[in-house]
């Protein structure tokens, strides 16, 4: 059994190395071959070299004579276009970023993801105004990567690429959910398949994970099992941490031998892989075959993906791009879209203004569902709370949102100082200008950075690795870094006494500190959100009633909302509905691809027939018309117990039991019309109009009737 470690293994006698001679014996007139193998062996040597980065060869127009001189072009051509009349203080920005990039010979990297950007946007896919560190970068914003000005917004491009250590700059964009798939196939066209690959990543034996695995190999029953399972805490608690954190856990671990050896075991486990899968976002791009560079996998699905992880691939200088798919943007495209359609009103995603007194109305009563980032209920009471009145302030709901401001004093400290029922205070005057927009508060991980800079005279560079110490919290490397700031701090003229007590307010608060950069970029999509849910209810609430229509539980909670904005939301109709979730004067048609088992594909079939020959007449004629190849008997239930039927005559109970023979019928002349029968031939018991007389049966009730809806519909 594999819960006896002293079992027998099975055994070979010839498990062992053979001697020349041997060999010989087993391959008689293959001596030659056996001879070669030693030649084999000596071929197969490998030599690991660090080459450093491998970026694949982006292609650089003949006026320019490197990638250097044309990303500078580029980048200064996109200024003068996003920022028209731009100060000597934006090209002095420009040039110092171009400068880091240069020199670290990073300018292939950022052409690679401005054409990949550029390509999305010139096939209409939409694309997210920036995540992550790459917001802080005006070379993105230059380039159209990013939509969110850093200077306006005081984002640092040294959280992207630090000058004092050189690192693969990591930028993620955000792409249509629908449509990334169409940016991938892009990158494989441009470079070529043999070049392109997905990333792979290793699902790990966690601690509650290998605690049941190893129960179940040690036949301990499942109950003993989930009981010491459940005394670890929740994800991201190792099984170590629980031991000395958990009395309970400990106490048993001590008394009963069974869950000792248990537990030693699950120690020696914990954190290795247990499984491999494909990264939800990662592709790489090398500059010759991918086997020249990086072992590859086959997934059971036939994907090709890396053997390396994303940290190693980083490690040996191959060029990883996160390409995600995010649905917020195609809910905001289908808005978008229905807007202009319906209101006659033409709306740039980029264009939509950041202080509009309506969209903070809208945040401030906290009427955020299906608003980006800010729908969950705590979000929605931090929204009133906080009441944001400028994108600074929702930036920061952002950034408070999360478990460890949350947890401490933070939050309410920052919201009794906004409101002005308490004295906004600071250490010293030269913190005012970073922190003001914080209401004194050090929130954001470059905050940290921006003090470091102008109280001691750090370089940005080195802030940040000040940040990324204090985030370690390494005793010695924070000691060090201590003394040069009180050392920079008192040479600028700060008491020594207060460069402590500012330093330990950094020490602090970074623990807490939130990605400024990352936290723009998405207020920005919430705000565009907030925007168009005030401006154009309907128009929004149909465009995320048909991104989320194969979700119940989600279609439940945005129809709930509907009617607390008033929205008419119709029942869902055959002859009104098409495949999604519509517009009509004002009111939302139910999209019936959002029927429970009907899908898009047999409604795009009903909705062509409609549109050819008109609203359907009768359950016949809807029969009859349709590709029954496509909607089948399944389908046509499910319309009919959702209501969708409701507008042809009879009942829903007459429908279902007329259904059988009507299909029958209808099967029968679709088959004859397939092989060229004439209208004549087609006439048989139906009579010459082929409508079939409904059963003469009652209603059902209307808990049967309820209940067949929730059935179809996931709701009454």
């Amino acid at each position: 059994d594999l819960d006896d470690p002293a079992r027998v293994l099975r055994s070979n006698p010839e498990t062992y190395f053979k001697s020349p001679e041997e060999m010989y014996r087993l391959f008689p007139g293959r001596e030659e071959a056996v001879e070669r193998t030693l030649e084999i062996a000596e071929k197969c040597a490998l030599i690991l070299q660090d080459t450093g980065v491998h970026l694949p060869g982006f292609p650089i127009p003949e006026l320019y004579r490197n990638a250097d001189e044309y990303l500078e072009r580029l980048v200064m051509e996109g200024l003068r276009e996003r920022i028209p009349g731009a100060g000597e203080d934006v090209f002095t920005r420009a040039h110092y970023e171009l400068d880091v990039i240069k020199r670290m010979k990073f300018s292939g990297y950022f052409l690679v993801v401005w054409d990949i950007v550029h390509a999305a946007k010139e096939r209409g896919i939409p694309v997210g105004p920036g995540r992550g560190s790459a917001a802080g970068s005006l070379v993105c914003y230059a380039l159209g990567i990013t939509s969110i000005n850093p200077m306006e917004n005081g984002l640092l491009f040294e959280r992207l690429l630090n000058p004092e250590r050189v690192s693969m700059p990591d930028i993620d964009v955000d792409f249509c959910d629908e449509r990334r798939q169409e940016v991938i196939e892009y990158v494989i066209d441009k470079y070529g398949k043999d070049n392109v690959c997905q990333i792979i990543t290793f699902g790990r034996m966690a601690a509650r994970a290998v605690v049941r695995d190893v129960g179940r190999v040690l036949k301990i029953p499942y109950g003993d099992v989930d009981k010491l399972a459940k005394m670890i805490p929740g994800p991201g608690v190792t099984l170590s941490k629980a031991l000395s954190t958990v009395p309970e856990l400990k106490e048993r671990y001590e008394q009963d031998p069974n869950v000792r050896k248990l537990i030693d075991l699950s120690l020696s486990l914990e954190g290795l892989a247990r499984h491999a899968s494909t990264h939800a976002a990662g592709i790489v791009i090398t500059p010759t075959r991918l086997l020249d560079h990086v072992p590859l996998y086959r997934t059971n699905k036939g994907e090709v993906t890396t053997q390396y992880e994303m940290k190693i691939l980083e490690e040996i200088g191959i060029l990883k791009i996160d390409i995600l798919g995010l649905k917020t943007l195609s809910h905001v495209d289908k808005t978008l879209r229905l807007v202009a359609e319906h209101e006659g009103i033409d709306i740039a995603m980029e264009e939509i203004p950041l202080d509009d007194p309506k969209t903070f109305e809208l945040l401030q009563k906290g009427q955020t569902i299906a608003v980006f980032q800010l729908e969950s209920a705590g979000m929605r009471d931090l929204l009133k709370k906080i009441a944001p009145t400028t994108f600074g302030d929702v930036t920061a709901v952002n950034a408070l949102y999360r478990p460890g401001p949350l947890g401490s004093d933070m939050v309410s400290d920052f919201i009794e100082r906004k409101h002005g029922r308490k004295r906004i205070s600071y250490e010293h005057p030269k913190l005012e200008p970073i922190l003001r927009e914080t209401y004194g508060v050090i929130l954001y991980q470059e905050q940290v950075m921006q003090i470091a800079n102008d109280l001691a005279g750090f370089t940005l560079g080195q802030a940040d690795i000040l940040r990324r110490a204090m985030g370690k919290k390494k005793a010695a490397v924070m000691e060090k870094q201590r003394e040069r700031f009180i050392e920079g701090a008192v040479g600028n003229g700060i008491p020594k006494k207060k460069a402590r007590t500012i330093f330990d307010l950094m020490a602090f608060f970074s623990g807490y500190g939130f990605n400024k950069s990352h936290s723009a970029a998405y207020a920005m999509v919430s705000m565009q959100t907030a925007y168009l849910k005030a401006h154009h209810p309907q128009a929004f609430m149909a465009a995320a009633l048909t991104s989320d229509m194969s979700d119940t539980n989600r279609l439940v909670v945005l129809i709930d909302e509907c009617r607390s904005l008033g929205i008419v939301l119709h029942a869902p109709d055959i002859n009104s509905g098409g495949v999604e979730f519509g517009l009509s004067n004002g009111e939302i048609t139910y999209g019936l691809a959002a029927i429970k088992n009907v899908g898009v594909q047999a409604v795009r079939s009903i909705v062509e027939r409609r549109e050819e020959g008109g609203p359907f007449k009768s359950l016949f004629d809807l029969c009859d018309r349709i590709d029954l190849r496509l909607v089948n008997r399944r389908v046509i239930e499910n319309l009919i117990q959702s209501g969708a039927l409701d507008s042809l005559p009879g009942n829903r109970a007459q429908k279902m039991a007329t259904l059988e023979r009507i299909l029958t019928e209808a099967q029968k002349r679709q088959g004859a019309r397939d092989r060229g029968q004439t209208f004549l031939d087609l006439l048989g018991s139906a009579g010459v109009s082929g409508e079939i007389p409904l059963e003469d049966v009652p209603e059902w009730d209307e808990s049967l009737r309820l209940h067949k809806e929730k059935e179809s519909l996931g709701f009454y």
